[in-house]
């Protein structure tokens, strides 16, 4: 019972002890106010057996980071929602230019991280071009690069195409043949103009012609391209509206002097006079270079395929002759000692 009565007696000096420390603590703080809430908690701690010095610390760090973990949270969210109304926007906009809805995922899955309204930019320049759905679905799946392409770049392309007359639906052959036509340097295509114009004399529309219905010679070489013109004027005595009647461009130079050399000298061609005049009529550029080897050899030289393989290794050698002696003949000669 002694010892009970002790700790009962102990038990009630807790509380003025409790406020000595407490007043004691404000004091040495400087006097600094206490909310009323941070009393109370140390009073209960201190009732429940534990001292003052050994309240666990608070971590306010926990609480500063979850708002803005929220936040960053709301704005991935919202981006999200937000391309997903612009691909909505942007798929209605193509149904409505005349796209399938199979178009439309073909177009979409070309490259899956472009921007919706990047795309829908890109393709709405070739519409006003005068392509259909169709050609431009071929010409971005053969040149995905062109999604890519800074919309004021193929504003100003598409603006340079209408200046060479390759708008309202010209455009179509173009990019099945090159695609490129958007992505190449301006200086390039430039440069094959010029040689149209300026070198071979062929007239504004007729450039437009042979840009629409031979593309590929954006492709050439300025000096090559014209050399080419070259012999069909000068060997074979092909005037400007038969070479853009014919294509006579798309061919390569090798396949035209084979064929046509060989006919030379078979009797079959001769080079028109300055009158334009022949001892023997010349068989149609078509029938030349239109046609299969073995229609070629069957209907127009009346020759042999063997006779024919012979003659292209001939010519080949003799090609390599005479730019061997062209070289030769290029190069500055040895000193004397």
């Amino acid at each position: 019972m002694a010892a009970l009565g002790r700790q009962v007696l102990d038990g009630h000096r807790l509380i003025p002890l409790t406020w000595s420390l407490i007043a004691r603590q404000t004091t040495r703080l400087g006097g600094q106010k206490r909310t009323t809430a941070f009393l109370l908690r140390k009073l209960t701690m201190v009732s429940s057996g534990g001292g003052l010095g050994e309240s666990p610390s608070v971590e306010p760090q926990k609480y500063v980071q979850e708002p803005e973990h929220r936040t960053g949270l709301t704005q991935c969210l919202l981006e999200k929602q937000r391309t997903a109304v612009e691909r909505e926007k942007v798929v209605s906009s193509l149904l409505d230019m005349g796209f399938s809805d199979v178009h439309v995922n073909e177009l979409l899955s070309i490259q899956p991280g472009t921007h919706p309204q990047q795309l829908l930019d890109i393709i709405s320049e070739l519409i006003l071009l005068g392509l259909n759905p169709e050609p431009v679905c071929v010409a971005l799946k053969k040149s995905p690069q062109l999604l890519k392409l800074p919309v004021m770049h193929m504003k100003k392309r598409s603006s340079y195409l209408r200046k060479l007359g390759l708008g309202e639906g010209k455009l179509k052959r173009v990019l099945y043949s090159c695609p490129e036509i958007f992505t190449m340097r301006q200086r390039d295509i430039e440069s094959i103009v010029g040689v149209l114009k300026e070198k071979c004399l062929f007239t504004v529309k007729q450039v437009t012609e042979i840009l629409h219905r031979c593309p590929c010679v954006l492709r050439e070489d300025p000096g090559e391209l014209e050399y080419k013109f070259q012999y069909a004027y000068f060997r074979m005595g092909i005037k400007h509206v038969d070479v853009v009647k014919t294509d006579f461009l798309q061919y390569s130079m090798t396949k035209t002097k084979e064929r046509h050399v060989f006919l030379e000298r078979l009797g079959r061609y001769q080079t028109p006079d300055k009158k334009g005049q022949t001892l023997v009529p010349n068989p149609l550029l078509r029938d030349i270079l239109r046609v299969s080897e073995a229609e070629f050899l069957a209907k127009t030289a009346c020759s042999s395929a063997e006779e024919f393989g012979v003659f292209k290794e001939l010519l080949a050698r003799e090609e390599e002759e005479s730019e061997g002696r062209m070289a030769d003949a290029g190069s500055p000669e040895e000193a004397g000692p």
